[in-house]
């Protein structure tokens, strides 16, 4: 019995070694699926949030019928992060919602000028049609970095959201590709820093317009955290995926914030 046992533990280990010595011949993107890691810090920011929108990781959106091809799907592993908001969902003035999905751990305290800071941008998103309805073709989601801006100009500001409004999706009830926050779309300041930077909601920059604003002799700004949003203003019920911040691209997938190197 115990010679049996001997020769059947024998057999499992040579299994067990084959199969360790054929996963080592295999790159770490083949065991995962193309993921090289993951992020445990991302969920709803719940100060930065009003009403009872949604902010989901989901399967999918896959289509619309119809769609095929790569953007039918998205754009890494299968799933996204799913946003609803309603523009008259709150007794508020304005009534709209507002949701916010973020990191507040990850990304506290690194720089956001030189070639160490904020160089890299952007994600992927499902527009739809009923959305460009309900307000336009740039009623899109956004990213919002809370930062500390350090201005000489107002040292006594030490916090403002750098918000990205992304331009119109060149395509609607389909995924994008990559729109590029760093060259499309507009960025402005809240608060006392867009007053004093010029680059507020009334007169948005570029994204190179706003680092050289920041970038006024003072000390260096600083990120508090990182989101992806939308609101308050236009109903909107889409998805986003592969949102990028510089080298990582972060996927959103039903299990979690998966992280991969950006190319």
């Amino acid at each position: 019995m115990n010679a049996r046992f001997g020769m059947k533990r024998k057999a499992v280990l040579g299994v067990a070694a084959l199969i360790a010595i054929a996963a080592g011949a295999l790159p770490a993107t083949a065991l995962t699926g193309g993921r090289q890691g993951s992020s445990h810090h991302w969920g709803v920011i719940t100060r930065n949030t009003i009403g009872s929108p949604v902010a989901a990781l989901r399967d999918g959106p896959y289509g619309s019928f119809g769609v095929t091809g790569i953007a039918a799907r998205p754009p890494y592993g299968r799933g996204s992060l799913g946003i609803a908001v309603g523009d008259g969902a709150t007794s508020l003035t304005p009534p709209s919602e507002k949701v916010s999905f973020g990191n507040e751990v990850d990304f506290i305290g690194r720089p956001i000028l030189g070639t160490q800071g904020l160089n890299q941008v952007g994600f992927h998103v499902f527009q739809t049609g009923e959305n460009i309805s309900y307000g336009g073709p740039t009623n899109m989601p956004n990213v919002t970095f809370e930062i500390n801006p350090n201005l000489t100009a107002a040292p006594a500001t030490t916090y403002s959201s750098m918000v990205w409004l992304a331009p119109a999706s060149p395509v609607t009830n389909r995924w994008s590709g990559y729109l590029d926050a760093t060259t499309t779309g507009t960025w402005f300041l809240t608060g006392n820093a867009g007053t004093v930077t010029g680059c507020n909601l009334a007169t948005p920059c570029t994204f190179s317009q706003l680092k050289s604003a920041l970038n006024d002799g003072g000390a260096q700004p600083t990120i508090y955290t990182a989101a992806v949003g939308k609101g308050r203003d236009n109903m909107w019920i889409g998805a986003v995926d592969g949102l990028r911040i510089n080298r990582i691209t972060y996927d959103f997938e039903p299990d979690g914030v998966q992280t991969r190197p950006a190319t």
